[in-house]
């Protein structure tokens, strides 16, 4: 778990959880850049059409909610420091 805080590239993950976490990172950071070769690769390590829209979803979901409270001023609980 530590590795994953750190530096998932590093973790002892499968090329499953690798794939969803690329896929992840680039529609965080650059969301502009997304493809549909995205989501292709996605499909090649066994993800289906379902399971990408709900990775899809709770990703964008959790940015919608962190820029929502950002730009309220919102201060995280301090659990969320960890």
């Amino acid at each position: 778990m530590e590795q994953l805080k750190t530096d998932w590239r590093q973790a002892d993950l499968d090329e499953t959880d690798k794939a969803m976490l690329v896929y992840v990172e680039k529609l965080t950071l650059r969301p502009w850049e997304m493809v549909e070769a995205d989501v292709i690769a996605l499909r090649q390590v066994g993800f289906s059409d379902a399971a990408i829209l709900d990775i899809n979803q709770v990703t964008s979901y959790y940015a919608y909610v962190n820029r929502l409270a950002d730009g309220l001023g919102v201060a995280l609980e301090g659990f969320w420091g960890d």
